[in-house]
Order: structure tokens, then C-alpha cells, then sequence
């Protein structure tokens, strides 16, 4: 079985009290948290409880904000890749499922991921969300702007590894209702 990063979206974000009402399953991603989940996240990013653990391992932030700094990476990446009909695909079927699935917050499920290392997981979440996904936004800020193009062929030669996750209504954590 493999571990895993999970991407949810929902109107309010979880609290010590309680988790959102209607939680939306946006993506699950097989043994890493991808670059598309960090920039989904890069905005407006806070360390929330989890919704499936019982430690502040939890991402939240803003939704518009960090679909928007995807689409706008997604379209500079897909400069390179006019040919590629699979990247197409991927774009067209995760730009969908994003708008489907439209709340106000992401909420980035780490647990399966930060419980690899042997770590602290709390502080690996901490160091994800101060460091390693601020890191991922200011580059793709500068790709996006015409000014990190070594990234750029990095991301678009490894278009998958950072793109291509399982985006379904149903993940292997799936809340009701």
C-alpha cells in the first residue's frame, strides 16, 4: 500500500472542536506531496489539525488564490509541451475537477507522507509549510514571470511527477456527505 499526500476542499477550514461540515476530495498523490498540491497551498498557507490524524499536520489555505497560481504555472509549463496530448489531458482534467470541487480552502492531508522520515511530524509540517512550499510558490512565481527558466525545463521535462496525481470525487480518505 502505498502512502500517501490527499488534497481536500471545504467552506471553512478544521478547528480543535471540529472538521468542516462538507468536505470535497480533490486529489491523492502516491508517495510525495507534488508540486501542484504545494502551489495549491501557497496561498494564504496555515498549519491546521488534521481531519484524519490526531496532530496539527494539516495544511489549509486559500482556494481561488492557489487554483490560480496553478492554471498560471500549468499554461507557462504548457508553453513547452504544445505536442504532448497526455500534459493536455492532465491540464484539461484537473483544471475540471477544480472547478468542480470549488470551496473556499484547500485542506492538505500530510500524515502518510511526513510519517516516512521518522521525524517529528508536527515539526516536518512546520518545515513544509515555512519553508518548502513558499520555496515552490517563489519559483514558480519567477517561472511564471520569465525569470527561472532552468526550473522550468526542470518541472516540464518532470511534467508527471509534479502534475499527473489521481484527482476523483473519492479518495482512499473519503469523508461522508
Amino acid at each position: 500500500m502505498a502512502n500517501r499526500s490527499y488534497l481536500y476542499s471545504a467552506d471553512s477550514v478544521p478547528n480543535e472542536a471540529e472538521i468542516p461540515r462538507r468536505i470535497r476530495c480533490i486529489s491523492q498523490h502516491n508517495w510525495d506531496i507534488p508540486l501542484a498540491h504545494k502551489l495549491l497551498v501557497g496561498r494564504g498557507t496555515t498549519i491546521v489539525p488534521s481531519m484524519i490524524w490526531n496532530a496539527p499536520i494539516g495544511i489549509a489555505a486559500d482556494y481561488a488564490d492557489g487554483t490560480a497560481l496553478l492554471r498560471d504555472l500549468l499554461r507557462v509549463v504548457g508553453k513547452g509541451l504544445e505536442d504532448d496530448t497526455e500534459f493536455a489531458e492532465c491540464v484539461a482534467g484537473t483544471t475540471a475537477h477544480l472547478e468542480k470541487q470549488e470551496a473556499k480552502h484547500f485542506v492538505l492531508e500530510t500524515g502518510e507522507i511526513v510519517s516516512l522520515t521518522g521525524d517529528d511530524p508536527a515539526a516536518s509540517v512546520r518545515h513544509l509549510a515555512s519553508e518548502d512550499i513558499p520555496d515552490a510558490v517563489a519559483q514558480a512565481e519567477a517561472a511564471i514571470a520569465g525569470r527561472n527558466d532552468d526550473w522550468l525545463a526542470s518541472v516540464r521535462a518532470y511534467w508527471q511527477k509534479h502534475f499527473a496525481s489521481f484527482y476523483s470525487e473519492h479518495l482512499y480518505f473519503s469523508f461522508p456527505g
